[in-house]
């Protein structure tokens, strides 16, 4: 139901956008996480549809650079990645929750129903 797009190649300092298309259905809630080689998963970013609270949410490590929008018209979730790094080279996966998260809990990975089979971003020197 979720589907991945935009990943590349591009040296440090450029800039790439994710997309992930949530199908015919509208989720509250999408993210964006990353796994990197040997490392565990990591959140990046998350949008809600609805809810009062902080919204969006950006992990520390890439708020400033990275930027979450949502096209609901599209069912579209975009990730706007500026200022990229050699650390930000990862497998990024979109993923979908039906429930209302807090930041506390969109952060983790397990709360999410759906996810989106991930796109390779790689970031060079």
């Amino acid at each position: 139901q979720l589907q991945a797009s935009g990943g590349g190649s591009v040296q440090a300092g450029g800039s790439l956008r994710l997309s992930c298309t949530t199908s015919t259905r509208t989720f509250n809630v999408v993210g964006w996480f990353r796994q990197a080689p040997g490392k565990e998963r990591e959140f990046v970013a998350a949008s809600r549809r609805s809810g009062g609270g902080q919204n969006p949410f950006y992990s520390r490590t890439v708020k400033g650079r990275f930027t979450i929008s949502r096209d609901n018209a599209k069912n579209t979730v975009n990730l706007q990645m500026n200022s990229l790094t050699p650390e930000d080279t990862a497998i990024y996966y979109c993923a979908a929750s039906t429930g209302s998260l807090i930041m506390s809990t969109a952060m983790i990975g397990d709360n999410y129903d759906f996810w989106g089979q991930g796109t390779q971003v790689t970031v060079s020197a």
